[in-house]
């Protein structure tokens, strides 16, 4: 029997300020049996320069290969790098962060371990810039209030999960369940982790596992970001994929419909109005306490402020986003209601429809 091998695979478009980093973090990995077998950049077109720095890095080392994806999207970068990946494990890392030695050397015993189909860890965010509106999105999303029971940036148990983020992947899951949904242009590391789990597979979180992962800059750029398109996207992988259905997914809809419910209504009843007062109330009171945790926590007395205001907004625009990628859904007009299958060659509507999903 042959030593293991890894195909490490990580979609990129533009990503100039963070991709050597990245890369660089990628091949300082701990592997004493060198079984890295290749390093794929998945390119979507990128206008800045993110290929020229990657060629550069090619130079010193001959695993490293730069693959165009003329879809642009992660889930096409993916799949493009599926098909070419001979390892037996894959490996799907982003662009957008940076990875500690010891990260392949953990996935890899996980894996060994657990029996698992895809092992991952937890989401350390980090600050990109040195000023304070990143370090205000930094404190927004390493809180449960703001992120709510978010296994892979909350979990400090490792076992079976529902997802984690990018994966370390057994090579055969991938001919087992099919690829990655295309028609996904955000969510398809969830949908695909839903779907291991609905086929009887196994997705498992070791907390050791961790990933430095750079948030957005600045609040408006964080919140454009949630409703442009990660909030649609849940709702438009819902309908993909029913299996996927979360309801920490669904609660930010389902809080700014009360609140545009509720504002609409409560100057007119009566019993509309005081329970409206008194949810909107806890939820100030919590939005305080959570503001005041994190600014002892990361000592910014500004975030005592800020931070409840943060989260409101957060928490509303991500429910007007989902509100409205339900809408589009219902109208016919959703982006992934104009292909039917969720790879080339699939020739399915679903992703997948054996195995009991």
């Amino acid at each position: 029997m042959g030593k293991t091998a890894i195909s490490i695979i990580i979609p990129c478009r533009n990503e100039e300020k963070f991709i050597q980093g990245a890369i660089t973090s990628v091949l300082e990995f701990l592997d004493p049996d060198k079984i890295i077998c290749e390093i794929f950049l998945i390119d979507g077109m990128s206008s800045d320069n993110t290929r020229n720095i990657i060629n550069e890095l090619a130079t010193t080392d001959d695993r490293i290969k730069l693959v165009e994806n003329p879809h642009k999207h992660q889930a096409a970068a993916l799949n493009i790098g599926i098909w070419q990946a001979t390892g037996d494990y894959i490996m799907r890392l982003d662009a957008h962060a940076v990875y500690p030695s010891d990260y392949l050397i953990l996935c890899q015993n996980t894996a060994q371990k657990s029996k698992a189909d895809n092992v991952g860890g937890i989401v350390i965010p980090k600050i990109s810039q040195n000023r304070y509106c990143a370090s205000l999105v930094h404190a927004l999303t390493t809180h449960k209030f703001g992120v709510g029971d978010s296994g892979f940036r909350t979990s400090l148990k490792p076992g079976p999960t529902d997802t984690v983020p990018y994966g370390f992947f057994t090579k055969d899951i991938f001919e087992r369940i099919g690829l990655f949904d295309e028609r996904l242009v955000r969510a398809q590391d969830y949908e695909f982790n839903s779907r291991i789990n609905a086929a009887g597979g196994t997705v498992w979180i070791n907390p050791e596992i961790q990933v430095g992962y750079f948030n957005q800059p600045t609040l408006w750029r964080f919140l454009k970001k949630m409703f442009v398109q990660d909030a649609p996207y849940n709702a438009y992988m819902w309908y993909l994929a029913h299996y996927t259905f979360a309801f920490r997914h669904a609660v930010t809809g389902i809080f700014t419909l009360g609140i545009i419910i509720g504002g609409t209504l409560s100057p007119v009843f009566w019993w509309v109005r005081w329970p409206f007062i008194a949810l909107a109330g806890l939820y100030g009171l919590l939005a305080v306490i959570s503001g005041v945790q994190q600014a002892w926590r990361y000592k910014q007395v500004l975030h005592v402020f800020l931070l409840p205001i943060s989260f409101f907004l957060f928490h509303f625009i991500h429910g007007c986003g989902l509100l409205v990628g339900i809408m589009r859904l219902l109208l016919g007009r959703a982006p992934v209601q104009q292909h039917s299958e969720p790879w080339p060659g699939a020739g399915r509507h679903q992703a997948f429809h054996a195995e009991g999903i």
